[in-house]
């Protein structure tokens, strides 16, 4: 099973999920939820690695052998698939832990037949209407013996609902007047939004199928630049002061009372990587304060939103430039960065 050989992992590895830099009570909530093969729900913002978590989890698991071209996964000595099992002889490859992580993106239009199959007409009328070759697996047999990743569960409708409440408690699902049994491994883990509206009201019977666990954004200065460094790409140079500046404003606006809508960490990769081509296309290797100054209102006016006391009164273009003048043009950064470039030592 999928959770023993993860609890082997677990129990050598003091912190296995290299992907993800903090995130401490998340990782350990996840380690727990897992060993006992529980279905998850990660909630929290976007951009602050819930997706990157599942995939880290993906990768932990060990390579296996199974049916060479076979999208299902199928081992050898148990096969899934309708064409898997008529062959009596298999050919079979290893396959990474990665390689069976399969995403699921949640949205209104998302149908049944999508997450768990179909019959196929022409194979109904040559088979049988109720014969197996005659079903088409969906996306949910494609996780077997891997991770599947549900993005957005409170985005699907009522009914896919209901027809994943019958997987996950008994196994099974009927579609139509057909019966299909989930002969399939695999570790569910899902996602959800807090501070998304436009979403589906998940039924309590299926909340109660869940263990839920909570990620929030990186706990410190020096954990966001490291993420900013490590996932945001590289043209040009940002000395560590710019560096900082950068990540000390968007962790401000965070904590903004004014704002509705945080910046995520996608905001400070976004200064970070526009502050540089700005750089490079003004003929410079090295980001200077201007920079990141020119790009402030592309980069964050879509990322965060006034509340309606304040949006009625302020442009959120102003409000950026606002906050970014009284809290760091204005302010010691301003001079200690002028006095740099002077000196010579901003890289």
């Amino acid at each position: 099973m999928l959770n023993e050989q993860l609890k082997e992992i677990f129990l050598k590895n003091k912190d296995p999920f290299t992907d993800i830099l903090g995130q401490e009570s998340a990782k350990q909530g996840m380690k727990s939820a897992l060993l006992m093969n529980r279905h998850i729900i990660i909630v929290g913002a976007p951009g602050i690695g819930k997706t990157t978590l599942a995939k880290n989890i993906a990768k932990l698991l060990p390579d296996i052998e199974v049916i060479d071209g076979c999208s299902y996964h199928c081992t050898p000595s148990n096969p899934i698939c309708p064409s898997c099992k008529q062959k009596t002889k298999h050919k079979t490859v290893k396959l990474q832990g990665i390689k069976r992580f399969v995403r699921i993106q949640g949205s209104p239009d998302l149908t049944v037949e999508d997450l768990l199959g179909d019959i196929d007409p022409i194979k109904a009328l040559k088979f049988g209407p109720l014969s197996l070759e005659a079903f088409t697996p969906g996306k949910i047999f494609k996780a077997n013996n891997g991770v599947l990743f549900f993005d957005e569960l409170n985005r699907c409708p009522e009914k896919l609902q209901n027809a994943l409440l019958q997987v996950l408690e008994e196994g099974k699902a009927t579609i139509g007047s057909y019966d299909v049994d989930f002969d399939v491994h695999f570790i569910f883990i899902s996602t959800m939004n807090p501070e998304d509206t436009s979403t589906e009201k998940l039924s309590d019977v299926l909340l109660d199928r869940f263990d839920i666990i909570y990620m929030d954004y990186p706990e410190s200065i020096d954990i966001e630049k490291q993420i900013v460094v490590m996932k945001g790409k590289k043209i040009a140079n940002v000395s560590d002061d710019l560096l900082n500046l950068m990540v000390y404003l968007i962790r401000l606006l965070r904590n903004d009372e004014k704002l509705e809508k945080k910046p995520s960490v996608r905001a400070s990769i976004g200064l970070y990587e526009r502050s540089q081509s700005n750089a490079l296309l003004n003929g410079r290797k090295n980001v200077q304060f201007e920079d990141i100054k020119d790009v402030l209102v592309s980069v964050l006016s879509h990322r965060i939103r006034l509340k309606p006391s304040v949006r009625y009164l302020q442009s959120i273009e102003d409000y950026i430039k606002e906050q970014f003048h009284k809290n760091i043009e204005a302010t010691k950064w301003q001079n200690h960065l002028e006095e740099e470039q002077e000196s010579g030592d901003l890289r």
